[in-house]
């Protein structure tokens, strides 16, 4: 057959690619043998930006890696539909190019003792195409819609992604799912969700406390180079693993990896993790690979979500400057006392009153001043470590406990009573009050309030220059 004839009968851009055959299952050479006119002058054509997507100028039966850098799902898709006779078609919305593709595969019945063969077909979009989008698999519909179904208004959404995880894994028959939260700007990684195989040899990377997932996490998104998957379907493609990280590799291999999908979790253009499966049914692998993109896309939306619903809360409860209780805190917790909602035994109150603050902003400004409240706010979270530390407002501060013994709260307020006498250190007026009995909330702080008062009429006794004007 005359490739390049055949091919040039197509109306869309269309190459022929050939895939070198193995016995062992392995994805031999992948050559582009021949491309129609439409393909080769699309993919040598440089925009106004400079940008082109062939490196050279094609030649008829090289190496595809000649045009492009090496791309395991590309070379998956060639190895699945040129040797296992699959028709294959996806929809690709490659971040470094500023269009998508619509892509379709057929393998071709050439006779060729060391090659295998098929058409490459694609159309470019520069918007993203919702029909496409949405064109997939009655296989993978349904799992992504009870992925939705279970995200969607879950009152626990820990609980909702575990079960999601777990069923991911289960689906594509997989030894691990993890689902790894990842923060680049304070260098941090957290498990939110995973599943192990029972009786696998895989292990949850929560037991690996001694590896920084975030610094193979900033490996991993230069190996995406903005694609939303990195494919590894063999021991042969984990070589690929080596050059992304030579460590994140041997931890790979440590831990028995045989083959990898990786997807990055992101929300708009922020990644806040990434999912992954190991060691999952190849035979099956373009719908596990589907089905995990669609998965990720709805997980991240709905993860991102919840972190945000959780920043929301802390800023609406949590002072900025001294990172205590706020006062919308405190009083949404006296609120609670008052209609009934808390059941308790006994419960104490102190106040604190920071002396000596207006002397502190009037002569070395409130920058000087709002250090002073945030080592003050600082020395109250050290000394009552088991209790609830609110900034009233101001310079004033509440503490909560509640069933704590009397001797305890005694020994830190005597604590911090003996550091606010130190010379030049913080200074507290304290209030202190205790009912063994539990008793009103009301009156607790009503009288923890007065002892305050008589606390800093002494303290302004003995230093009259540091009084309030």
């Amino acid at each position: 057959m005359n490739l390049q004839e055949f091919v040039e009968r197509f109306h869309t851009m269309t190459c022929i690619v050939s895939v070198e055959k193995y016995e062992n299952g392995k994805t031999g050479t992948i050559r582009i043998e021949a491309g129609n006119e439409l393909y080769i002058r699309s993919m040598e054509k440089v925009d106004e930006n400079g940008n082109v997507i062939f490196k050279e100028k094609f030649v008829p039966g090289s190496n595809y890696e000649r045009y492009m850098k090496k791309e395991l799902r590309f070379e998956n898709f060639c190895y699945e539909c040129a040797i296992k006779k699959k028709t294959i078609h996806a929809y690709i919305r490659p971040e470094y190019y500023n269009f998508s593709i619509t892509l379709n595969m057929m393998p071709l019945s050439i006779e060729d003792p060391k090659k295998a063969y098929c058409t490459f077909s694609q159309e470019l979009s520069f918007e993203e195409d919702l029909t496409e989008m949405s064109n997939i698999s009655a296989t993978t519909s349904t799992s992504v819609l009870q992925t939705c179904i279970r995200l969607r208004g879950a009152k626990d959404l820990h609980k909702a992604v575990n079960d999601v995880t777990e069923s991911l894994r289960k689906s594509c028959d997989a030894g691990y799912c993890c689902i790894l939260l990842t923060d680049f700007s304070s260098n941090s990684w957290s498990v939110f969700s995973d599943s192990v195989k029972p009786g696998s040899n895989q292990r949850s990377i929560r037991e690996s406390k001694n590896e920084n997932f975030t610094d193979y996490a900033r490996s991993w998104v230069e190996a995406l180079n903005g694609s939303y998957c990195l494919m590894i379907k063999n021991r042969e493609n984990l070589e690929v693993a080596r050059k992304i990280n030579p460590l994140w590799y041997n931890s790979l291999v440590n831990s028995k990896i045989e083959n990898l999908i990786l997807l990055p979790l992101q929300y708009g253009s922020t990644i806040i993790g990434f999912m992954w499966v190991t060691n999952f049914d190849t035979t099956n692998i373009l719908n596990i690979r589907e089905t995990l993109e669609l998965s990720a896309f709805f997980v991240a939306s709905e993860i991102s979500n919840y972190q945000l619903v959780n920043k929301l809360e802390v800023l609406s409860n949590q002072d900025l400057l001294t990172g205590l209780l706020n006062r919308n805190s405190m009083n949404n917790r006296i609120a609670q006392f008052i209609n009934g909602k808390l059941q308790y035994n006994s419960l104490a109150v102190i106040f604190a009153d920071l002396n000596g603050l207006k002397p502190v902003n009037d002569n070395q400004g409130h920058d000087a001043g709002d250090e002073l409240l945030k080592k003050a706010a600082y020395l109250l979270r050290e000394t009552f470590t088991d209790c609830e530390c609110y900034r009233a407002g101001g310079d004033e501060f509440l503490i909560i406990a509640i069933d704590k013994p009397k001797e305890e709260l005694e020994a830190k307020v005597k604590t911090l009573r003996q550091k606010s006498l130190i010379p030049g250190y913080i200074s507290f007026a304290i209030g202190f009050y205790y009912n063994e009995k539990g008793g009103k909330i009301r009156r607790a702080l009503h009288e923890a309030d007065n002892n305050m008062y008589e606390d800093k009429k002494k303290f302004y006794a003995l230093h009259p220059e540091l009084k309030r004007r």
